[in-house]
């Protein structure tokens, strides 16, 4: 049975509600009924968000134990440790866990088996030797340095470095999952068995009598990264290379890091964007302010996932449309995109600012103190998604150069920001210096979208000429 979001409504709202909500239903039927790439990307974004959902109740339910079996102490030891493995584990893939969500469906589409199926492959072998290289030299940092490192954060950060291989290894397969349209494989292994397994195993830690503290937390994530990334081989590995198989592989490792590094580019300073300022205030404040801040951002997850839910669902598509040539049709899809992107965002932006007080409140006694921050970093992401997922139009076209330009000063600024405000004003510090990043970047991409592709990607732009300029 399809799901059909009239006959939702209908059920589950008041006469009133629903009649108002109808026109609005109709319109979403619509488009997950629709059997062109509109649809498919629709209908894999609608996945990918309640996928996210499901998991923003596992994962918010995970941390919001960790942080009471820990106290704020340890749990902001562990935010610090798992966040750096998590940015180390995307910049790992250089690029490549985004450049075959391009290269897939180019290769698909234009019958060229030999150099998928050397990708494929290609692919997951040098991610997995060069994110176990990254930990090695990272293990003998930490031995090096250890010295300077405050002594709670020592351990933790070992036991993260053996995350460190299985956490890349699962974004190179979400990224071939993402090339694929299998919305489930690329969202469930990361954002919802993890968590899950995560939970379980620091229950069973929990019950077995050990310390409730960081070290522990990263045993269960050992545990838990392992486990999934093995699932997730299992399940994308074999699957992909249908219709292909018995064709002799090829390999085009220049090509491959001629396209994968700029992309590495975008892709690593975006990751360090979106947790430069958790880093930050792990650099100049105790682990306690850590907590403090990192559960105001958990709070944001609702709004953050309406992004990464677009993304995830149109990356492919606009990669197959440029390489079919379809200019008129990726104008007009691109600007749905940013529909897609901006009013759900705001919904759900005032979602969490009616409930984030007693959120979180869950998390323990002084988490409250975060409640203010989400007033201008709520304010913030609502404004980065008004431009919708320009960054990916811009990488699926060719134009990962200037993306890369656009993040890199982004960053910059950032963490510019970060270093002057947070002495000054504490958490209030690391929020003002996201929220101007985050308008300078929406307002950047929005331009360079413009002037290369004139696109306008911005909610309150007009739309494109119907005709293509000869």
């Amino acid at each position: 049975m399809r799901f059909s979001a009239t006959m939702t409504a209908n059920r589950l709202l008041p006469a009133p509600l629903a009649a108002r909500a109808r026109p609005w239903a109709a319109r979403l039927d619509r488009l997950l009924a629709a059997g062109d790439a509109r649809g498919a990307a629709g209908r894999m974004s609608l996945v990918v968000f309640l996928a996210r959902l499901v998991n923003a109740a596992i994962a918010f339910l995970s941390q919001v134990l960790l942080a009471r079996y820990m106290g704020s102490f340890e749990y902001g030891i562990f935010v610090v440790v798992w966040v750096t493995m998590v940015i180390l584990g995307s910049i790992s893939c250089l690029g490549l866990n985004a450049s075959v969500v391009r290269f897939i469906p180019e290769y698909r589409a234009r019958g060229q088996l030999a150099e998928l199926r050397g990708i494929l492959l290609a692919s997951r072998l040098f991610v997995l030797v060069f994110s176990s290289l990254c930990a090695g030299f990272g293990m003998l940092a930490i031995r090096l340095f250890e010295p300077a490192i405050e002594s709670y954060y020592v351990v933790p950060f070992y036991l993260g470095l053996v995350c460190l291989p299985m956490i890349a290894l699962g974004d190179q397969l979400e990224g071939i999952a993402r090339a694929n349209s299998w919305a489930l494989w690329s969202m469930a292994p990361a954002y919802f068995l993890r968590p899950l397994l995560i939970l379980l195993f620091l229950w069973g830690a929990h019950a077995a009598g050990y310390a409730p503290d960081a070290t522990s937390a990263m045993g269960a994530a050992i545990l838990a990264t392992y486990i999934t990334t093995v699932i997730q081989l299992a399940a994308v590995a074999s699957r992909a290379e249908k219709g292909a198989r018995g064709t002799r592989r090829r390999f085009l490792p220049r090509h491959w890091a001629v396209v994968s590094l700029p992309i590495f580019l975008v892709e690593g300073f975006f990751f360090l964007l979106t947790n430069a300022d958790v880093l930050m205030v792990g650099r100049f404040l105790p682990p306690a302010d850590v907590a403090v801040y990192y559960a105001a951002v958990k709070t944001l997850a609702l709004v953050h996932f309406v992004y990464f839910a677009v993304k995830a669902g149109v990356a492919q598509r606009y990669a197959a449309y440029i390489h079919s040539g379809e200019r008129q049709a990726l104008a007009r899809f691109a600007r749905e995109t940013v529909s897609w992107t901006f009013w759900p965002s705001l919904a759900m932006g005032a979602v969490v600012l009616v409930l984030g007080k007693p959120v979180l409140m869950l998390f323990g006694p002084g988490f409250d103190a975060g409640y203010p921050l989400l007033f201008l970093l709520v304010g913030a992401l609502v404004a980065r998604a008004a431009v919708g997922p320009a960054e990916s139009l811009l990488t699926m076209s060719g134009h990962q150069n200037a993306c890369a330009a656009v993040y890199a000063l982004t960053l910059a600024i950032n963490v510019g920001l970060n270093v002057v405000l947070i002495p000054m004003i504490g958490l209030w510090g690391a929020a003002v210096a996201t929220a101007i990043a985050m308008l300078f970047e929406a307002s950047v991409l929005s331009l360079v979208v413009w002037r290369r592709l004139g696109i306008a990607m911005a909610v309150f732009l007009p739309a494109p000429p119907k005709k293509e300029a000869p």
